[in-house]
């Protein structure tokens, strides 16, 4: 199904897969062109059929930040042909996304329908006046006219996410009494101006994509009804093509990450591919071939967008295609390489693939001399460092002196919400055997001649860090690790300390449920029902020494909804807590310098990690010894650290 043609009234897409829009962080400045182009291309060799670029705005008040890029200028069109170009050369289509961020834009010049200011952003809005309105249709039709100069084949009008032409949809941030407020018929008339007034500017082959919210998931949002109605007004004005929505960046609602179930929102797009006759696009959370191929067949939509997993893997399509499903490298919903690096500033790239983003900056080249490596530890860092080492043509051996591979991942795979993490380490494992590495596992270091090898990797990892709590009465504290592998009986009343992402992992552990249901999901988030209350009935602590915010230090595209599943299961949360002692009373701590004895009769310390590093001097490595990963330093380890060391290290060797 993904590789079937898709015929479109002018033109045609040589397959169903969609590379949805994305801000990778390469957009601004000039410098950045050809490390941008080489991004693209990298995904249009990969055989995507259509690509949608990152937003840019028609116009200066639209932009995002004040250095956001906008397209209006024939210097736009100059910059730009480099991406065309090269999507061109490898058979594929790309369209620009003309986004205007309305309320959301993150400077004091942004506009509105009303002045209404949006919670996530401190810049209150000016609400436009009709003048400003019919100026900002002239601008994305400008811009729709530019882009087809730069070569482009389509633009993809944004109207979703909570930006400007989806704040004029719903009565939730649209008061206005003029012709473009009120009715359904007045709010919609801001996306029916601009997609009449692109369609204009531009030639009948060139594609209008426009992104519809079919799920605001706010309070007075567009209802379904809504919705379909308005889908309805857009293919009348001239769309080709509608892709979904869901929800706004304000809503406290899980849309992309990986505690959301794989094709949660599919039931979006089947209603409105009902309710019109041109593709629909379906969206969020579709990352395998299997998924995608299910959604089609079953008429949900006639086309699969996917952001984050060409990000994963650029080559998705062309092994799917070629029957090499195994081979593709999974994008498991994390958004700590890609989102919240934009939501810093940084590039955009992936935890499962650091090579995204930096296509010309992290080359991996093939060996002229090929060594003998050694890699102590099947971990992520050693599973990452084996398979680029392998890539380059190295002989690897791979030992661990456990009796399974994978690591920190072992335990990741087992948090509800983190399921997707098996295929990661599905994937190294295929492609570890595959590439030829030697895996030996139960193979202490000390039994290994070690001097045989031209280079040694140290990716050992790391163990918990043990609270050193009094306990008395037969009591002891649990580590994290053994508590997720069921290697010791928990009671009904637990304390869990520390409050980072070990911690927040341990409350998901806890309380949530393995591979949710796509109704238990909905049913837990309230998304079109009431949502509903935790089942959990054991009492639950989550006690940290510092001040401040619980989960500080979480990604900001994850970190709310953890917060948000605690709160939900009524973990009950005390910050500066020095903890005293532990015995068959309970646990005692000291909260503004007075003794609490808490009723508990188990105490999980998730209070981070310490490196395994007794097999080598960090201060005086020889030349041909690295250490990588949790091995190298153990504070605030996680597998995107890991795996790009992992990367660096094997293109130096």
């Amino acid at each position: 199904m993904l590789e079937q043609e898709l015929q479109l009234k002018h033109t045609s897409l040589r397959n169903r897969l969609v590379m949805g829009s994305m801000h990778t962080g390469l957009e601004e400045g000039w410098h950045n062109r050809k490390r941008l182009a080489a991004f693209y291309e990298e995904r249009a060799k990969g055989g995507v059929g259509l690509i949608v670029t990152g937003g840019y705005s028609p116009n200066l008040r639209g932009k995002l930040t004040p250095i956001s890029s906008s397209f209006n200028s024939l210097y736009d069109v100059i910059k730009h042909k480099a991406y065309t170009d090269v999507v061109h050369k490898h058979g594929g289509k790309i369209c620009l996304q003309l986004l205007h961020a309305g309320r959301y834009a993150y400077h004091p010049f942004n506009t509105a329908p009303s002045a209404i200011k949006a919670p996530i952003n401190p810049y209150k809005p000016k609400a436009m006046s009709v003048s400003a309105i019919k100026g900002t249709i002239k601008d994305f039709a400008h811009s729709a006219k530019l882009a087809e100069k730069a070569g482009y084949d389509g633009v993809e009008i944004m109207g979703s996410e909570g930006y400007l032409i989806n704040e004029f949809m719903a009565g939730h941030t649209n008061k206005r009494t003029d012709e473009y407020g009120g009715s359904l018929e007045n709010r919609m008339r801001l996306a029916t101006d601009i997609v009449k007034a692109v369609r204009a500017k531009v030639s009948d082959k060139f594609i209008i994509v426009f992104r519809l919210s079919v799920m605001d998931l706010i309070p007075n949002g567009s209802t379904p009804e809504e919705v379909v109605l308005q889908a309805k007004a857009l293919v009348a004005a001239g769309v080709d093509i509608l892709n979904t929505g869901i929800g706004w960046h304000e809503a406290r609602v899980p849309t992309i990450a990986s505690m959301v179930p794989p094709g949660a929102y599919r039931e979006a797009s089947h209603r409105l591919k009902q309710a019109v006759d041109i593709p629909v696009v379906a969206v969020n959370r579709i990352n395998t071939p299997d998924l995608a191929n299910d959604i089609l067949a079953k008429g949900d939509a006639d086309l699969i967008s996917m952001a984050r997993p060409l990000l994963a893997d650029p080559e998705f399509f062309n092994k799917y295609q070629e029957q090499r499903s195994e081979q593709i490298n999974i994008c498991i919903g994390c958004n700590q390489g890609c989102l919240d690096h934009v939501f810093k500033g940084k590039r955009a790239t992936c935890l499962v693939n650091p090579q995204a983003g930096f296509e010309l900056d992290y080359p991996l080249q093939s060996v002229q001399r090929k060594k003998q490596v050694l890699v102590v530890g099947a971990g992520p860092a050693g599973l990452s460092v084996s398979y680029y080492l392998a890539k380059k043509g190295h002989q690897v051996k791979l030992i661990d002196k456990g009796s399974e591979l994978g690591g920190q991942f072992n335990l990741a795979m087992r948090i509800p919400g983190k399921e997707d993490f098996q295929h990661t380490l599905k994937y190294y494992v295929s492609e570890i055997n595959r590439l030829g590495v030697e895996l030996c596992l139960n193979t202490p270091y000390e039994e290994t001649m070690a001097s045989a090898f031209d280079d040694v990797v140290f990716a050992t990892g790391v163990s918990p860090r043990m609270s050193k709590i009094e306990c008395a009465d037969g009591k002891r504290v649990f580590a994290y690790d053994e508590v997720i592998k069921g290697e010791v009986e928990l009671g009904n009343k637990i304390a869990i300390l520390g409050a980072g992402g070990i911690g927040f992992d341990m409350v998901a552990f806890l309380t949530e449920q393995r591979e949710q249901t796509i109704p238990d999901f909905k049913s837990q988030w309230g998304i079109e029902c009431e949502a509903q209350p935790s089942q959990e009935k054991r009492p639950i602590y989550m006690l940290k020494r510092s001040e401040g915010r619980f989960g500080k230090d979480l990604g900001k595209t994850t970190g709310w909804i953890h917060r948000a599943v605690a709160k939900h299961h009524n973990v009950q949360q005390i910050a500066e807590c020095e903890y005293i002692s532990f015995d068959n009373q309970g646990l005692t701590v000291r909260v503004a310098g007075e003794e609490q004895l808490l009723d508990v009769d188990t105490v999980i310390a998730c209070i981070g990690q310490v490196s395994n590093d007794s097999l080598f001097d960090k201060e005086a490595l020889p030349e041909n010894q690295h250490v990588i990963g949790g091995a190298k330093l153990a504070a605030a380890i996680d597998a995107k650290r890991a795996i790009a060391e992992a990367l660096q290290v094997a293109r130096k060797i």
